[in-house]
C-alpha cells in the first residue's frame, strides 16, 4: 500500500470506523459499512489482516503457549499503532500485515 492522499472528507467522515478497524471482530464493521471510503478500506483491511493472526494465534498457542503467546503483544503493538495513526488522521503501513492486506478485494 503505498502512501496515499486522502481527501479531507474521507479521513473526517472515515474517522470513528478506521479506528474501529483495529478493534478485533469490530474490523468487519467498517468493510461492511464504509466500503467506499478509501481511507477506511485502507486501516480496515490491515485489522481484517490482524484479526485474523490474533486467531490463528490464539488457535495455535493452544498446543505450544509459550511459543505464540509472545506473537498476540506484537499484534496488539500493531493494532495500537493502527488505531493512533487512524486517530491522527493518517495512513500506516504496518510491517509484513501491510503487503498482506494490499491483496484483499472488497
Amino acid at each position: 500500500m503505498p502512501e496515499t492522499n486522502f481527501s479531507k472528507a474521507d479521513v473526517l467522515d472515515g474517522k470513528m470506523y478506521a479506528v474501529l478497524a483495529y478493534l478485533s471482530i469490530f474490523c468487519i464493521v467498517p468493510l461492511i459499512i464504509k466500503k467506499n471510503n478509501a481511507f477506511v478500506l485502507s486501516h480496515g483491511r490491515q485489522g481484517l489482516v490482524i484479526f485474523v493472526a490474533e486467531v490463528a494465534t490464539l488457535v495455535i498457542s493452544i498446543v505450544l503457549p509459550w511459543a505464540f503467546r509472545p506473537f498476540l503483544f506484537v499484534l496488539f503493538g500493531f493494532s495500537l499503532w493502527g488505531m493512533v495513526m487512524a486517530i491522527r488522521g493518517q495512513s500506516v503501513e504496518l510491517p509484513v500485515i501491510a503487503s498482506i492486506a494490499e491483496k484483499i478485494t472488497i
